[in-house]
């Protein structure tokens, strides 16, 4: 299948006093139209930063690298900013973590709708107000014409973060890239939201990006999962595959945070990992996670290896088989419970 976006090498770096500091450390991944990919890992591990690169929306001190980005065959890095410009909210759109930060307070919820499709397609006013109130009534919002005239402040959270998913939409992209798009709603306007994404993705037929740190989630909505830490993808594969057989001793701390309906006793501690995430600053020999890893030997400091142990399935860890037959005996009820039906 060939891949609606297919990344390689991508790293960001920012200049601080005390230092580079190396917020994504060369990531590669591919998605598909009709796929869904879920970046997941702990804040501060390059999740945000790696979506902005893609849109080209990071920091003006920030400098993306890359040997490729490539968006339905087109490369991306080879484009200025006029050209990305025109790909933005066009062929590649964005849902932003917070949507009373992302919509206008000054603009109704009508012009802001209305001005990235006037402006990527050309249409007539006419048409882009048909189009708002199509893609509003498609989200779920009603009386879709008269909520044009309103103002983001008179929306609710769930209200807004549903303009955003329209407002991504308008353009039809091919590429849909969610940063956590449900952080700041209560649980069920938050699985509300999971399942309209799902279904617009399926009407739209679009390659989504999630990027999230809730495995419950990533469990309901993933095809395939990215374990991002400390700017590295450290592990990768079928979301069945990582819930199941979790290799990575991070991806395995991660899984063993989460309670197991009729496992987890009342009152039990949930599991933990110790230490604390190594500072990005400067250059980085060997495993990131080497100082926190129950597993490590002296060849983690010095060598980092990504390994396929079975197709679909890559971990980056220079021990990944002598951890995966560690661990083949254990009881994997804690990974395989927060596993899709």
């Amino acid at each position: 299948m060939t891949p609606t976006i297919k990344v390689e090498n991508l790293r960001v770096s920012i200049p601080l006093a005390a230092g580079v500091l190396h917020a994504v450390r060369g990531i590669s991944f591919e998605v598909a139209k009709g796929e869904t990919l879920c970046l997941v890992g702990e804040s501060g591990c390059g999740k945000s930063l790696t979506s902005l690169a893609l849109m080209d929306l990071l920091p003006s001190r920030a400098k993306r690298e890359a040997d490729r980005i490539e968006l339905d065959g087109a490369d991306l890095l080879k484009l200025g900013e006029r050209d990305m410009a025109k790909v933005r909210g066009s062929t590649m759109a964005m849902i932003f973590q917070e949507p009373m930060t992302s919509l206008n307070p000054a603009y109704t919820i009508g012009n802001q709708l209305e001005e990235g499709i006037r402006l990527h397609k050309g249409v007539s006013a006419s048409e882009a107000r048909e189009r708002a109130v199509y893609l509003l009534e498609k989200v779920g919002i009603t009386g879709a014409s008269s909520r044009l005239g309103q103002y983001p402040h008179q929306l609710s959270g769930g209200l807004r973060q549903r303009v955003m998913i329209a407002m991504a939409l308008m353009c039809g992209p091919d590429l849909l890239i969610c940063d956590e798009p449900t952080t700041a709603l209560d649980v069920t306007i938050q699985a509300q939201i999971l399942h309209l994404l799902k279904d617009l993705q399926r009407e739209f037929d679009m390659a989504v990006i999630l990027i999230t740190h809730d495995l419950g989630i990533v469990a309901r909505v993933a095809d395939r999962v990215a374990v991002m830490y400390a700017g590295e993808i450290i592990e990768s594969g079928d979301v069945d595959e990582i819930f199941s057989r979790p290799t990575h001793p991070y991806t395995q701390g991660l899984m063993n945070c989460i309670p197991v309906p009729g496992k987890t006793a009342y009152g039990e501690r949930l599991g933990t990992i110790p230490g604390i995430v190594p500072s990005m600053i400067g250059e980085m020999t060997g495993c990131a996670f080497a100082n926190r890893c129950a597993y490590a030997e002296d060849i983690c400091l010095k060598t980092l290896t990504t390994r396929e142990l079975v197709p679909n399935h890559a971990v980056r860890c220079v021990r990944a088989e002598e951890v995966a037959a560690l661990n083949a005996g254990l009881d994997t009820a804690t990974a395989s419970a927060g596993s899709p039906a």
